[in-house]
């Protein structure tokens, strides 16, 4: 049975000794070493009787040392061969020096951490190839037998992702078009080309920013909230509880996910695209004083539906992309909350770059193809 650590003086034919009891240990000791210390102030030649003690540990050892105010076991201490090899391991250990800090180079420091960004950069390379292949033979194993597919999931991330997203999407998107209408009409109106104001509007929100502003907006909402849903379940190993079961994560978890962004994608850059008109036709209505007639005439006469097929024509892979970078940095996640909040931040960081990347690429394409 654990007893609290102790001791009581006594005198000895030697002079008086100080006899340890009870348990000497991280657990039991308490304050022991400190009542020992001040009962030795007042006999500093006094032994050290451990022959008594319970369980001994190396707090204990350094309890007794330091009360004692010995650095390395003497003739001080009465005990076991046991004992006495704990206190002269502790007193050596106390007596050591720390060990050097030796700098790095800075040479050195910058090579090294070269040399693991490439190394990174290879191993997410090589997982992000191992993930698209996975989700294609997911992709596959859907389209062959599409009663595998979990609509009520698709449905439900649908809502969430998309369907609530509507009102952000339309107010920023609406912002965006009257921000570009009022920086067309006052650059325009130093040539005295203000109506020309119309055609900048409807080609910027048509091609660029309806898609662009909306992808953006999913990939800080939507990415990181996959990443977070599906890294929880992989923190309560609730992803290897499915394994377990025979059920594919894929299957369950990403695919749902990839395929109710590819649905709702095209809905939010049509929404997008009505709301950034509409922020560009106030615009023009307040300031150039055109009434809708005018407005909607002239932009079908002068800007062609291409840029409109356009602008939904990168809807699709930004929606691929968000929902892959989301879905593969929650698969990513450990075992702490750390991991988890990283993992999220990397899905948003990815996949804003992306969708700015993704742009840049199609606006090049289509510049090629006179498009």
């Amino acid at each position: 049975m654990e007893q609290a650590a102790d001791f009581r003086l006594e005198d000895t034919d030697d002079g008086k000794s100080a006899v340890l009891t009870g348990d000497w240990t991280a657990v039991r000791m308490g304050e022991a070493p400190d009542r020992l210390a001040q009962s030795l102030k007042g006999a500093p030649d006094a032994k050290l009787d451990l022959t008594e003690i319970g369980r001994f540990d190396t707090s204990g050892a350094w309890g007794v040392l330091r009360a004692a105010e010995q650095t390395e076991d003497s003739e001080r201490f009465i005990g076991s061969p046991r004992v006495k090899r704990l206190l002269a391991l502790v007193g050596r250990a106390i007596q050591a020096e720390p060990t050097p800090h030796v700098p790095r180079r800075s040479v050195y420091e910058v090579f090294d951490r070269l040399g693991r960004a490439a190394v990174d950069i290879g191993v997410n390379a090589f997982d992000t190839v191992v993930f698209n292949g996975h989700l294609m033979v997911a992709v596959k194993r859907a389209v062959m037998n599409p009663g595998r597919i979990r609509w009520a999931a698709v449905f439900s991330i649908a809502e969430r992702a998309g369907l609530d997203a509507l009102p952000i999407v339309a107010i920023t998107t609406f912002f965006i078009g009257a921000v570009v209408g009022l920086l067309g009409a006052h650059l325009l109106a130093q040539f005295g080309a203000q109506v020309f104001a119309v055609e900048l509007i409807g080609v910027a929100v048509l091609r660029e920013f309806n898609v662009l502003i909306t992808a953006l907006l999913l990939a800080g909402r939507s990415a990181s909230s996959f990443a977070a849903e599906i890294g929880a379940m992989k923190m309560n190993q609730e992803i290897d509880a499915m394994r377990v079961l025979g059920v594919d994560p894929f299957d369950a978890l990403v695919f749902p996910r990839f395929l109710a962004l590819l649905l709702i994608i095209p809905l939010l850059t049509f929404v997008a695209t009505l709301a950034g008109l509409a922020g560009g036709f106030a615009v023009a209505w307040t300031v150039l004083g055109l009434n809708p007639t005018a407005f909607f005439q002239r932009l079908l006469d002068n800007v062609a539906i291409t840029n409109f097929w356009v602008g939904m024509s990168k809807a699709p892979v930004m929606a691929v992309v968000i929902a892959g970078i989301g879905c593969r940095q929650g698969l990513e996640v450990g075992g702490d909350v750390e991991s988890l909040g990283r993992r999220v931040t990397t899905a948003v960081v990815h996949a804003i770059f992306s969708a700015i990347l993704i742009d840049a690429v199609f606006a090049l394409i289509y510049m090629k193809l006179n498009v």
